[in-house]
């Protein structure tokens, strides 16, 4: 708590030294423009000239003076916990363009001696040319108030937008440019109008949410499937007791007649006991409940999706606790090695397409060479 105090009244400090020193560059040329009358001739072309070129030093050191505030103001709002990952330099940027388009507009007016009013009305002759000089300034404008208004992107989220090949963490948004650095440490530049014009995906909600989804998985070979028989559902008793109890319960329903009644699938959807491979997906709802890295309070299931020519694709669909890049991929990684490495146990094989090396143990097989003597046969084959 002392440290944000302390903190704060730096910033204060720093504020009021910044604010003092654009008062003085005002104080100047102020001073300087009432005590010229006080020492020159009414009258002379020399004095309506200085007189003319200080009203401009004073109206440039204004200038100067408000957008030095306007940083200063924008530096401590983004130093703020709750406000640093808000694009506010674009903001900021935008009053500077504003305040400085009014300067020169004032210092026009001043070297032609006509009313700044009368200068504005005659500009709407050259609003066709303006539009063309200032239009990354206009879109980056009308961008920036959007972003902000609706709340699309803040400094720090991850943000993929696959047209600009971005894909990485936004490093910094202002009037004319976001910088994202991907993640590969390259660094891409696009305008701010781009995020409006074109579709963006934020990661923004991911990480705040309670996990990252995972899916994952493998074709099964349809050849393998086939129904469970008792003596394969007693062996599979003894492979993993939450399976053993799943299995006693989904017998009792059936005993029932339970299980097949389709007005009652409670339980059907985490898998069944009548064929392997829906006893391989009660096994691996009931492995990912219990799994660590797994949030077993959102979206979990082990599904199959429609047939190929391949096989049955089999899919995890979870999400994990861990939302960094290196624990995600290391708990996916987990979680398909796992999948792979139970396959043979429920006598299920994932499709695989024949290699050389499959070709040639197949001909030595085929030749009546002994399995023995050939090495690195699959595993659960000798």
């Amino acid at each position: 708590m002392m440290k944000g105090k302390s903190q704060s009244f730096r910033l204060w400090q720093t504020f009021r030294t910044e604010v003092l020193r654009r008062v003085l560059m005002v104080a100047v040329p102020l001073v300087v423009s009432v005590a010229l009358p006080l020492v020159m001739t009414d009258g002379h072309w020399w004095q309506i000239l200085l007189q003319h070129a200080v009203w401009v030093w004073l109206v440039v050191a204004v200038v100067v003076a408000v957008n030095g505030v306007l940083r200063s103001l924008g530096a401590a709002w983004l130093s703020k916990s709750a406000m640093h990952d808000r694009p506010l330099k674009g903001m900021v940027q935008i009053l500077q363009v504003l305040v400085a388009f009014i300067g020169c507009i004032v210092v026009v007016s001043i070297l032609i001696g006509r009313s700044p009013l009368t200068l504005i009305t005659g500009l709407g002759a050259f609003a066709a040319v303006l539009m063309l000089v200032f239009k990354d300034s206009i879109l980056g404008f009308v961008a920036g108030v959007l972003l902000a208004e609706n709340d699309m992107i803040h400094l720090g989220d991850w943000i993929e937008m696959p047209s600009n090949q971005v894909n990485g963490e936004v490093m910094d948004v202002s009037l004319t440019i976001v910088k994202v650095r991907n993640w590969d440490n390259t660094i891409v530049t696009v305008p701010p109008y781009a995020l409006i014009s074109e579709s963006f995906i934020n990661w923004r909600g991911m990480q705040y949410s309670g996990g990252r989804r995972i899916t994952c998985g493998v074709t099964l070979m349809t050849d393998y499937i086939r129904p469970c028989t008792a003596g394969f559902l007693e062996r599979m008793k003894d492979f993993d007791s939450d399976l053993s109890a799943f299995i006693i319960a989904k017998q009792r329903q059936e005993a029932q007649g339970k299980e097949a009644d389709v007005h009652n699938p409670e339980g059907l959807v985490d898998g069944s006991i009548r064929t392997n491979a829906g006893l391989l997906r009660a096994y691996l709802t009931l492995y990912l409940r219990r799994h660590e890295a797994v949030n077993a309070e959102l979206l979990l299931m082990v599904r199959t999706l429609p047939a190929t020519d391949n096989g049955l694709p089999l899919q995890l669909y979870c999400f994990t606790h861990h939302k960094a890049w290196v624990e995600y991929e290391a708990v996916q990684a987990a979680l398909m090695e796992h999948l792979l490495s139970v396959l043979p146990v429920f006598e299920l094989h994932a499709f695989q397409n024949a290699s050389a090396r499959d070709n040639i143990i197949n001909g030595f097989l085929e030749g009546g060479y002994e399995a023995e003597r050939i090495h690195d046969l699959p595993w659960g084959i000798v």
